[in-house]
């Protein structure tokens, strides 16, 4: 997705209030506000409805659309991937130095497991160290023989972890910055950082509907900016690592939208808070 532009689908999935409802009339509002025509959010709701996604009553402005089962489990941010890359901002979670490999060689005869198994693995965050075989600095064998399981494929999957791992004689934080896109990441995160403290400017004096639209466009841009970033620990990062930055003035701004909103039970609010130290 380009950066800045937020999808009509997950504008609509992130207006989700706590009892999985979602407005209409607040719906077609904030996509107004967005830039989102009336006839695109229909449609958008339509296909969602067709998907088994919602369901949906009323018409117009006046409707309501519920989210099913499928849909409510689904939807939201892995907790654990958010209490992580908090307590590394704090601090708390310390790296072990111990890498962990993964390595598959699937035969072209199953071909579907062989993508399968890849992205599962990028989707880890992990990086290619060459042809086959990727890196982490985060535990994830359980995770990937699920995965292969699943796929059939767990007799090619080949786990290993080292303490000793040399990418073409880097080490450590050198060999991270050669595994990963850090400059490209970190650009990410600037942008987050540059909405958030926007977000803040704004967020007195805007209105109830606004501050929704605010509160959908930083969540889309945090989603954005975390979505191909690996959460490396802190020992493996360039010192004041713009993400950490990022995180903590979205942190701010959610505090200060959420504020705004006492009475609001709209799921996204509290999407991204900073879990309790």
């Amino acid at each position: 997705m380009p950066d800045g532009v937020i999808s009509t689908r997950a504008l609509i999935e992130s207006m989700l209030r706590s009892d999985a409802t979602i407005d209409a009339g607040e719906l077609y509002e904030v996509a107004g506000l967005l830039g989102m025509g009336d006839q695109q959010v229909r449609l958008a709701i339509k296909r969602l409805v067709a998907e088994g996604r919602f369901t949906h009553s009323g018409r117009g402005r006046g409707a309501v659309l519920t989210a099913t089962d499928a849909t409510r489990a689904g939807i939201e941010p892995d907790r654990e991937h958010v209490r992580l890359m908090y307590a590394q901002d704090r601090g708390e979670a310390p790296w072990d130095g111990v890498w962990h490999l993964a390595g598959f060689g699937v035969p072209e005869s199953a071909r579907e497991a062989r993508t399968g198994l890849r992205d599962a693995i990028l989707a880890l965050g992990g990086a290619p160290v060459q042809g086959g075989l990727y890196a982490s600095p985060h535990a994830w064998e359980e995770a990937l023989r699920g995965t292969a399981a699943g796929l059939g494929a767990s007799a090619y999957l080949t786990t290993l972890s080292t303490s000793d791992l040399d990418v073409g004689g880097a080490r450590g934080a050198a060999a991270a910055a050669r595994l990963w896109p850090l400059d490209e990441l970190a650009d990410g995160h600037r942008r987050l950082a540059v909405l958030a403290d926007e977000t803040l400017d704004r967020v007195g004096e805007a209105g109830h509907a606004d501050r929704l639209a605010m509160t959908v466009a930083l969540v889309a841009e945090f989603t954005r900016a975390h979505e191909s970033d690996p959460l490396l620990p802190p020992e493996l990062l360039p010192a004041d690592w713009a993400g950490t930055r990022a995180r903590a003035r979205a942190d701010r701004a959610w505090t200060a939208l959420a504020a705004a909103e006492p009475d609001s039970d709209l799921r996204l609010l509290r999407w991204f808070d900073a879990p309790s130290a």
